[in-house]
């Protein structure tokens, strides 16, 4: 027999239910105080932890474990150590201590760190986090871990994260409180990341050096049949993509791959279990992620996967998780998943919705409207605080999901735009609208869906988001942050919401504080009046792809930094170095070496997608179609051979044309290649990534416009590469 899904599900998580079963009821009890007050874990109860721990790993097979930690690189990061001890005469045991557990020393020199540390300061120290339970894959122990540097600075988004998920919770319990609700003890912030991809073929993927060294296509031309949503959205899966996506979920595998992977130790204890078929556990549902929806995206080739809610500091491990079992799952199919923003020009590029919410310990949505949101003075509170957080730090926001790649999406017709504004829906805008002017607010109808098909069945028409062209958008009981780039760690994004809100909940309480219980309703209307009329700005319920919105967001005041260049010098104003070191987010220092970790990334990437493109002209497009002109000249001069009177006119035109192509091909690329001789002489960053934005790309869109032209010209059988064709369509 095979297994359940609830069998299946967090089969391979040290969870509570296991620490429920594995540890002492006073160690359980100890450690469920440290994991929801936030308070100091003891070294005897880590030892206890680890006993149990270790002996649970080694039941399913694990030999080694690792601190698993997520550095500034935007990737994780482990180094696996195995449980074996010597203890004399050639003998072992299987040891695991609490010190082990609870603290790791990696080199903080391999990791981007800015300015935090000399030399003579790489060790660096990682920290269990017991917010986020340990794991089991691939045979190793997975302890999720934050990561700080000597000096003990944040060297990577797990220790801001859980920073600001503190803060928020402070100040959200504060105003709560203020509010009469005095059950709430703690809030926390959940979140639900959407995670859009592309599956190519592993073979083609091969073929092409743009793909490998910097995850999208540098040259392709479009293929005659583009991203027709009739045929894709709402297609059918394809098989072969169906059955990786069954996978990721429940993967199917035989006892030999098993034993390869995992050790005779997991094989033994399955069939002990009476599991003797080959279904094995779902690779993201055994690991406790939630995986819920899958299904095509826009684009060819191009799907999405969609979680659960869960705690934010959970919900970010297990999308980066998700990320890696994504590439690792494509692998064994003989596909590559590409993560990129935007793998191919012309066609939609990837992203990832940030669906946040926050959730009291009593099980209340703090924006959940209720069924008389005018008269609800909690969440009135709440949502005017998400939208001030947005308005008063929407450059922050920009920042948060800044990117090389994800330039490339924003504001391209594909993808909410730089501009950062909130769509509300008509009902809301409504309640706002009805307490900014001091008028009666009538319960917004329903209005039943009228199909004029009696026997289908009757329902009501949703009147939250659907306006798609928004970044930041209200969806029911959530806010849904689209902006976001497919490859990027969730965590940046929801570090800035979290201190943003923070921060707007701070001032609130500071207006609040001095009002009598029998006073509080008309102060809080009072106050959500003066925010609507100070906030309102950024509140935009039409087209954000339209021109006539950029003109009214200019008007408003409202930011529009279209590239990461023009985003990234507003992370160190005096506005927002305020506001992270007065909630203890980040050290002045902290901010200071993002800010050049971040600039120098921006740079990094596109020099390298430089370099590439260079060597694929030189070494393979620039050959080809010198072989394919030689080719056409071959057969105009044979043809006069034999008949010199003999027509070759078409042929004569194809050989100026494609000589025409090879001349402007080399001339741009000896503009590109002399700009990043220039580019590589120069020191200052912020001036660097400027050059890069406003010369290299243009440089590359010069080169690229070229090859894409001249590639309609050259056979499959002399092209040096897969087209956009076989990319799209072979899967």
């Amino acid at each position: 027999m095979s297994k359940s899904i609830p069998e299946i599900y967090g089969s391979l998580v040290f969870n509570d239910k296991v620490m429920r079963e594995k540890l002492p009821k006073d160690i359980y009890k100890a450690l469920r105080k440290t994991i929801e007050n936030n308070t100091h874990l003891e070294l005897d109860v880590a030892n206890s932890v680890a006993v149990a721990m270790k002996e649970w790993a080694v039941e399913h097979g694990a030999t080694h474990y690792t601190h698993w930690f997520q550095p500034m690189t935007g990737f994780t990061a482990e180094k696996h150590d195995s449980f074996i001890s010597p203890v004399g005469d050639g003998q072992i045991i299987m040891d695991f201590s609490g010190k082990e557990l609870v603290k790791g020393e990696p080199d903080a020199s391999s990791f981007p760190s800015g300015g935090l540390r000399a030399t003579f300061e790489a060790r660096g120290y990682t920290a269990w986090d017991p917010t986020s339970p340990a794991f089991i894959k691939d045979g190793t122990l997975y302890i999720p871990t934050a990561f700080c540097s000597y000096s003990g600075e944040a060297l990577d988004k797990k220790t801001p994260l859980l920073r600001s998920m503190e803060t928020l919770n402070t100040e959200a319990v504060r105003i709560l409180q203020l509010l009469g609700n005095k059950d709430v003890t703690s809030v926390s912030t959940t979140i639900g990341p959407e995670q859009e991809y592309f599956l190519v073929d592993k073979a083609l993927y091969e073929q092409r050096k743009d793909l490998i060294f910097t995850g999208r296509t540098l040259f392709g031309a479009m293929s005659p049949k583009g991203q027709e949503m009739e045929d894709h959205y709402f297609g059918a899966l394809k098989p072969r993509v169906s059955a990786y996506m069954h996978d990721l979920d429940e993967e199917q595998c035989d006892w030999e791959h098993d034993l390869s992977v995992h050790g005779p130790t997991s094989v033994e204890i399955l069939k002990k279990e009476g599991i003797d078929d080959p279904v094995l556990f779902g690779e993201l549902w055994k690991l406790g992620i939630p995986a819920k929806t899958k299904h095509n995206e826009v684009a060819p080739a191009q799907h999405e996967l969609a979680p659960i809610f869960d705690t934010a500091n959970v919900a970010v491990d297990h999308n980066q998780l998700t990320m890696e079992v994504m590439k690792k799952v494509a692998d064994k199919h003989g596909l590559v998943c590409l993560l990129h923003e935007k793998p191919f020009d012309g066609i939609n590029g990837s992203g990832k919705h940030n669906n946040w919410s926050m959730i009291t310990n009593t099980g209340v949505n703090l924006l959940e409207p209720g069924r008389t949101p005018a008269e609800n003075a909690q969440f009135l509170i709440f949502l005017m605080a998400v939208i001030k957080a947005v308005d008063d730090y929407a450059d922050l926001l920009r920042i948060s999901v800044a990117s090389a790649g994800n330039d490339h999406r924003l504001g391209a017709n594909e993808a909410p735009p730089a501009i950062i504004s909130i769509f509300l829906g008509d009902e809301l805008t409504a309640v706002l609208d009805s307490i900014e002017n001091d008028t009666f607010f009538g319960k917004h109808p329903l209005v039943q869906m009228d199909t004029g098909a009696t026997v289908l069945p009757h329902f009501f028409k949703d009147n939250t988001d659907r306006n798609r062209t928004s970044p930041f958008a209200f969806t029911g009981n959530k806010f849904e942050f689209r902006s976001l780039g497919s490859s990027s760690s969730v965590a940046g994004p929801n570090i800035i919401l979290n201190t943003a809100v923070a921060e707007a909940l701070r001032q609130f309480y500071g207006e609040l504080k001095a009002f009598p219980e029998d006073q509080m309703d008309e102060a809080v209307r009072a106050l959500v009046k003066r925010a609507i009329l100070k906030h309102k700005k950024v509140i935009f319920n039409g087209n954000g792809y339209s021109d006539e919105w950029v003109q009214e967001a200019e008007k408003r005041g409202l930011y529009n930094l279209k590239s990461t260049p023009d985003a990234l010098p507003y992370f160190i104003h005096e506005k927002n170095i305020d506001l992270f070191t007065s909630h203890h987010i980040f050290s002045k220092e902290e901010i200071f070496s993002r800010y050049e970790i971040l600039l120098e990334t921006y740079s990094k990437t596109i020099h390298i997608e430089a370099k590439t493109m260079e060597d694929m002209v030189r070494r393979d497009f620039l050959p080809a179609l010198m072989t394919y002109t030689d080719e056409v000249a071959a057969s105009i001069s044979a043809k006069k051979a034999v008949l010199a009177t003999l027509p070759c006119t078409a042929q004569e035109k194809l050989l100026t044309t494609l000589s025409g192509y090879y001349e402007a091909i080399y001339t741009a690329e000896e503009k590109l290649e002399a700009d990043l001789a220039t580019a590589e002489g120069m020191t200052d960053q912020p001036a660097l990534s400027l050059f890069y934005h406003e010369t290299i790309l243009p440089d590359m869109d010069a080169v690229r416009s070229a090859v894409d032209a001249a590639e309609t010209y050259i056979p499959d059988s002399i092209l040096p590469y897969p087209n956009y064709e076989k990319l799209l369509f072979s899967v």
